[in-house]
């Protein structure tokens, strides 16, 4: 069957996207250099005129999209395993939100040379969905909870939610931190600041910093670390980590920000990966009762527990 020409138009839901993004909704699995090609030669058009990749779009626009071959390319396919993972990952669902239990090792978005994240691909996943985007992020070695609007009225709910802690919206993790976390540390108060090094980005602790608040309190003392819960009372990048290797007691398996000496010999004993994981989250639902979801303790951290005695569904 010949492909055809689409006249597309703009609903609300997308009002104020870049063209680029927009078009690479519509043609899911089109690689964006084909996508930035049909622009420049005019094949792609906003109201009969032409365009750039950074045009904003508006509800009621009427975009041209040419015909184009969606044959699966080989990277399409490549993420297809992810796509099956996020299948699996489903916590929780309603008209408004998703959750899901992010798999350590998944960038929540693509950028900073990687061609796609978790979002992307949930939207892959589910093409029939108008509107999909992160109310938060969790670092790409961080497993757990991670909420996903469906609705830009949600997002906006849950956006005030974040920035007013008495809306509701609580996110709780698990660590497994190096030695004995002491019981008279439960606030965490550091200013953080973020650095580029040789195209890597750090956080530290500086006075330069931004407010950064982390509440931890220690569940279990092991054999040479210690089970705490965080709470991050503001959100800044890398923070639960940042503040917990500022006290000397560095998140086991981070290789930002734990030593290369420790690191070792925690991977020896069975560490090798990041051991931060997203508990639960709860939030305000547009109904106005509170909704908890909780997400498994990943290996190694569950292993980890099992072997040293301990049940990991009571944390």
């Amino acid at each position: 069957m010949e492909k055809k020409v689409q006249w597309v138009t703009v609903d609300e839901s997308k009002e104020g996207q870049r063209l680029d993004n927009f078009l690479s909704n519509q043609l899911k699995g089109l690689p964006k250099g084909r996508i930035y090609k049909m622009i420049r030669t005019g094949e792609v058009r906003i109201n009969k005129g032409r365009c750039k990749p950074d045009s904003r779009v508006s509800a009621g626009d009427i975009v041209r999209i040419p015909p184009v071959d969606l044959a699966p390319t080989k990277e399409a396919i490549a993420h297809r395993g992810i796509q099956m993972k996020l299948s699996d990952a489903l916590l929780y669902e309603d008209e408004d939100v998703l959750v899901l239990n992010k798999p350590s090792g998944l960038a929540v978005h693509g950028g900073s040379g990687l061609s796609t994240g978790l979002i992307e691909q949930l939207r892959l996943a589910r093409p029939n969905e108008k509107f999909l985007e992160l109310v938060h992020r969790l670092d790409r070695e961080t497993s757990g909870c991670l909420l996903v609007a469906r609705r830009p009225s949600a997002l906006r709910r849950l956006h005030q939610q974040l920035r007013d802690q008495d809306k509701g919206l609580q996110k709780r993790y698990l660590a497994l931190v190096a030695g004995k976390w002491p019981q008279y540390l439960v606030d965490v108060e550091a200013p953080l600041e973020k650095f580029e090094r040789g195209g890597e980005r750090i956080v530290q602790v500086t006075e330069r910093g931004k407010p950064s608040h982390t509440r931890i309190r220690p569940l279990e003392v092991l054999d040479g670390c210690t089970l705490v819960e965080a709470e991050p009372v503001t959100g800044r990048t890398h923070q639960i980590r940042v503040h917990a290797s500022y006290y000397k007691h560095a998140v086991l398996g981070d290789t930002k920000y734990q030593h290369d000496d420790s690191r070792d010999q925690w991977r020896q004993r069975g560490i090798n990966g990041l051991c931060l994981h997203s508990r639960s989250i709860g939030f305000q639902a547009a109904t106005g009762h509170q909704v908890t979801v909780v997400a498994p303790i990943p290996n190694p951290m569950h292993r980890f527990l099992v072997d040293a005695g301990c049940d990991p569904d009571i944390y």
